[in-house]
């Protein structure tokens, strides 16, 4: 009889196999539930040891664990690992040329290896499918397994075929893992595996949290390039060690090439890189003490190194995990790291274009299957993607690989990817339907992808203007609701003292509800600023001509002022009663949730009470005390620290003058934009003001003598920005 697992004697085993005295949070039920017999998802944090759940069940389980891995870097640093710890292991990918490829397949049916690593496309090869057939396999493990979930940041269609090697391979156990999972996509990557389908037993779904308190996360909008490589420079200089994300191929040479001009030596990464090109760049990124990486998405997935000191985005990534997964590449020894997004709203462009890659229109879809039957009609083709993208007249490259896939899918033809080769071959399937129903239906469901993609995209730009703690907008995002959290990691948190989140006094709950209503009555189509000078009467000629004075709620607020009932509605928004369009116009609307604050049936509803005129502590909610009169002190509090390093932040008040200069240089490459003179953007005399006044807010700036509402909304943003603490 078998000698049960317990907790005793696994730690045992850790410190046997890998030389730990404990396991992390999570990593020890994980295993139990495999060496129990269990199908397990496991969603864990980047960097908290996902890899050892997996490789640690394989040496406890009799026979063969096969590891599915996007990419090859990956498997080559796991498997290297795994060897000097003399565990037998492999890898399979087109970098391995034919002879030895032979060898390594003689290897998998004789069962010398532990765990074999492969890619998804690997299942294509009918000699590795007959070999791994032959094998004693006890677990199948889906690494990155949010990439099979078409819900999921990384959908990749060879992951789709995995359930069918699970099936052919028997009673073997499957273990799942990935660090961004929301919901959708957990119950999505259990149904497209086939899990909690008799006989399987219920899939043990293991979550360990989303949290990564020592990054600090934040936002800053740069106007043009030149502003986003001078932040750049500033980073790379005071953390040395980091990855800087570009969506494309020819901004990451861009970017490259602007830094090795100023002295810099980056490794550049992407995909179009040769196998041996990625595999020296995976190595230098590996020697290199200090590396600086320059790369698209394509690099990452499993960097397996702990002093990440900083993260930088170029561009805008296209979703929330994906952001969530780039940044989470650093600080993974639990020190602090920098991660900073540099925005320019310009560059959604470029996710859009993404975006109608991954969801192409139905005539696309007919073109390119009418171009690949027609060239395999009488034999198999074996060409590229870029290759079928010219014969079909698309544009889109990314566009045609998805509809390549769409149409595999639909059972119309069979593609192999041979060993060495990036090419697939492709073959027509015996007797395809020549009604097209299941691509028609395929085709179909892209409308809904294409939505949830926009929505996805959508919900990353309301992160970049979020006004709340940025960390508890990440939590909430994946399932994790931690309410008035205040983190001092993340730029939101640190531009502001924290405040006590009471309920409302009588008084208040009136501005809050006379707020709420002229939101609604304005119909989404105004941005905050203004939606502040309807209530408190301003009469304008926008004003007049949408017939704003007209409405019930046109001076409702008249005894208070416009920077206090923009900061009202500031902190509303950051309770989620208001939505702010996720485009430069920032339309602002009500959400389910401010319906229900605004007709008070909200029950246990708190938010922290702007400041009180004069920039005295926070009128007490709870003793009805009403933000009315004077204007609001454009003095801020003492500056917020800087970056954190190795745990710590900066201290000491920059003087004046430094942030007069940064600022005043704003103010000339602004002008130098909009070819004015510099005093038409700020005179030096509102130059001197901001910089004593160091407002946090949009409302402390607009109380800064010189500054205005116009000003506001047209530079507000940007000035904050500027504020900000350089890395």
């Amino acid at each position: 009889m078998t000698e049960p697992w317990t907790d005793e004697r696994l730690r045992q085993e850790l410190a046997r196999h890998f030389g730990h005295a404990a396991f992390r949070d999570g990593q020890a039920e994980a295993v139990l539930a495999v060496l129990g017999g269990s199908d397990v998802v496991l969603v864990m944090p980047t960097g908290s040891g996902k890899s050892l759940c997996f490789q640690l069940s394989a040496l406890l389980l009799p026979g063969v664990t096969v590891v599915i891995s996007p990419l090859i870097a990956l498997m080559k640093d796991q498997v290297d690992a795994l060897e000097r710890k003399g565990v037998a292991a492999t890898f399979l990918n087109s970098s391995v040329d034919g002879a030895e490829m032979a060898y390594r397949l003689d290897g998998v049916r004789q069962g010398r290896y532990k765990l074999i690593y492969v890619a998804p496309e690997r299942f294509r090869n009918r000699r590795f499918a007959e070999a791994l057939e032959q094998a004693d396999v006890s677990l199948f493990t889906v690494d990155e397994a949010h990439c099979i979930s078409q819900w999921g940041h990384d959908f990749r269609p060879d992951y789709l075929y995995l359930r069918q090697a699970v099936e052919r391979l028997g009673p073997v156990r499957v273990m799942a893992v990935t660090a961004t999972a929301t919901p959708d996509v957990r119950a999505d990557i259990i149904r497209q595996l086939g899990l909690n389908v008799a006989p399987r037993a219920e899939t043990v779904v293991s979550i360990t949290g989303f949290a990564r308190p020592n990054l600090y996360l934040a936002v800053t909008r740069c106007p043009t390039h030149r502003h986003k490589f001078a932040r750049l420079v500033q980073m790379a200089e005071a953390y040395r060690c980091g990855i800087v994300y570009c969506s494309t191929r020819k901004m990451a040479e861009r970017v490259s090439a602007l830094l090795e001009g100023d002295g810099f030596k980056p490794i550049l990464y992407h995909g179009a890189m040769s196998d041996g090109e990625r595999t020296a760049a995976q190595e230098r990124f590996t020697a290199e003490a200090a590396p600086l990486v320059v790369a698209t998405n394509a690099f990452g997935m499993g960097v397996d190194r702990g002093d990440i000191r900083f993260v930088a985005h170029w561009d805008i990534p296209g979703s929330l995990e994906a952001y969530y997964q780039e940044v989470g590449r650093a600080g993974r020894d639990g020190s602090s790291a920098w991660c900073e997004l540099l925005f320019n709203y310009a560059d959604v462009a470029t996710q859009r274009f993404f975006l109608d890659g991954a969801n192409p229109s139905f005539a696309d879809i007919l073109a390119v299957w009418e171009a690949v039957r027609r060239a395999c009609e009488k034999e198999a083709v074996t060409c590229s993607v870029e290759e079928w993208a010219r014969l079909a007249g698309v544009k889109n490259d990314m566009e045609v690989r998805s509809i390549l896939g769409l149409i595999e899918r639909a059972g119309l033809i069979a593609r192999e990817i041979l060993p060495g080769s990036r090419a697939y071959t492709t073959r027509l399937a015996p007797s395809p339907d020549p009604e097209l129903k299941e691509l028609k239906r395929l085709a179909a469901g892209l409308d809904e992808k294409r939505r949830i993609d926009e929505r996805k995209l959508e919900t990353l730009l309301r992160f970049v203007d979020h006004p709340g703690c940025r960390h508890e907008y990440l939590l909430n995002y994946f399932g994790e609701t931690e309410p008035g959290r205040a983190c001092s990691t993340c730029d939101r948190c640190r531009r502001k003292v924290p405040e006590k989140r009471l309920p409302p006094g009588e008084e208040q709950w009136l501005v809050i509800q006379k707020a709420l209503s002229c939101v609604v009555r304005m119909k989404g189509r105004f941005g905050a600023l203004r939606v502040a000078q309807v209530l408190h009467g301003d009469r304008d000629e926008t004003v007049a001509r949408h017939g704003l004075d007209a409405l019930t709620t046109f001076g409702l607020l008249a005894d208070m002022e416009v920077p206090q009932i923009r900061a009202v509605l500031d902190a509303l928004q950051a309770e989620g009663c208001l939505t702010v369009s996720p485009d430069e116009y920032r339309l602002v609307s009500i959400s389910a949730r401010g319906r229900q604050v605004m007709l008070r049936q909200c029950d246990g509803f708190a938010m922290a009470w702007p400041k009180e005129p004069g920039g005295g502590r926070p009128a007490e909610a709870g003793a009805g005390r009403p933000a009315g009169g004077g204007r609001v002190s454009a003095r801020a509090p003492a500056r917020e620290p800087g970056p954190p390093k190795d745990g710590e932040a900066a201290a000491g008040e920059e003087p004046d003058h430094a942030v007069a200069v940064r600022l005043q240089k704003w103010v000339r490459q602004t002008a130098a934009i909009r070819k004015v003179e510099p005093f038409r953007i700020l005179t030096k005399q509102t130059v001197a003001e901001i910089a004593a006044a160091r407002p946090a807010s949009l409302s402390e700036l607009e109380a800064v003598k010189g500054m205005g509402p116009v000003k506001v909304q047209r530079y507000g943003r940007q000035i904050l920005d500027v504020l900000a603490p350089p890395p």
